[in-house]
């Protein structure tokens, strides 16, 4: 069985408003994780993950208790939810972002779990702290639906690619600066310092970030006509740009400087699963080739994961 028919289409002409509201929606959500909890390696204590109600933050700590804040995309609302049974909704619905970041902050204040984030964007050019922004405020729930359901798609394809190595790699990510879903591999050897660079964000983030080298690939809806899959390295080995990837119409862009490979690609493609694996494969090859990373320590046999 293949999963064609599955992967929805992602218009962005249809839906850009509403996701770049979304987007500064789970920048809230995204800081208050990161206020409440410790830091881990690369910042993996900050991202959301994909549930089967939509984007989670996990369980968070709040002093002894704990706390959930879950996008949820079926009844539209945003859950708050605590260990001792309390909880509360806001609701996703065409709404600015300074009404939306008050309704939440006012939400964990009455459930005695306020927190202090720093209420401004971060990685967008124009940074309008939370409480100012009246500009955002579409809300499709057809697409958010739609866009939910797209990641549960890659979600499935994306771990069962970080399956196959056995060395240090992340869970499947989504990443809230540039709304991106995301996992990444690392060969074990550190990297040089990041040049950053990043609109709005202190240097030492992506310093931090990349202090090791690794091989990246993704999903960001923008870049396209219904956004993009993408795969870098870094530091990138000579020769990347040059290496042969599959399928035909995945480009190295220059200016961003990785992998491209358009999402209606695969989403139209006869064996959608079979062909972002494709990608995702080779563009990693063409980093653990080139930086003669130690494959055979860190990929799982073909064996093993072919019977997976």
């Amino acid at each position: 069985m293949t999963s064609k028919g599955v992967w929805p289409a992602l218009t962005l002409a249809e839906w850009s408003d509403t996701r770049d509201t979304l987007h500064l929606w789970t920048q809230v959500v995204g800081k208050v994780r990161l206020a409440l909890e410790p830091m881990i390696n690369q910042w993996w204590q900050v991202p959301l993950y994909v549930d089967v109600r939509g984007f989670t933050t996990s369980l968070m700590p709040y002093g002894s208790a704990g706390l959930e804040i879950t996008f949820d995309f079926q009844r539209h609302v945003l859950d708050l939810h605590t260990t001792g049974g309390d909880s509360r909704e806001v609701e996703l619905r065409p709404r600015s972002v300074a009404d939306f970041y008050a309704a939440v902050m006012q939400a964990l204040d009455s459930l005695g779990m306020p927190v202090d984030i720093m209420a401004r964007p971060v990685e967008l050019p124009v940074a309008i702290p939370f409480a100012q922004d009246e500009q955002h405020c579409s809300y499709d729930p057809v697409y958010a639906h739609r866009y939910w359901l797209a990641t549960v798609q890659m979600h499935r394809v994306f771990t069962a690619f970080r399956a196959r190595f056995q060395g240090k790699v992340s869970p499947v990510h989504l990443f809230w600066g540039a709304l991106d879903l995301a996992v990444t591999r690392f060969s074990g050897e550190e990297a040089p310092p990041h040049p950053g660079g990043v609109p709005n964000c202190p240097d030492r983030v992506s310093r931090l970030a990349y202090d090791h080298e690794v091989s990246s690939c993704g999903f960001w809806p923008g870049g396209g006509a219904e956004g993009a899959f993408y795969s870098y390295a870094y530091p990138e080995p000579p020769g990347f740009q040059a290496w042969p990837v599959s399928p035909e119409q995945a480009v190295y862009d220059m200016e961003l400087g990785e992998f491209l490979l358009p999402y209606e690609v695969v989403r139209t493609a006869d064996d959608p699963d079979a062909t972002l694996m494709a990608f995702l494969q080779c563009t990693y090859e063409a980093a653990a080739e080139l930086a003669a990373w130690d494959r055979h320590a860190l990929e799982v046999s073909s064996a093993v994961y072919a019977r997976s």
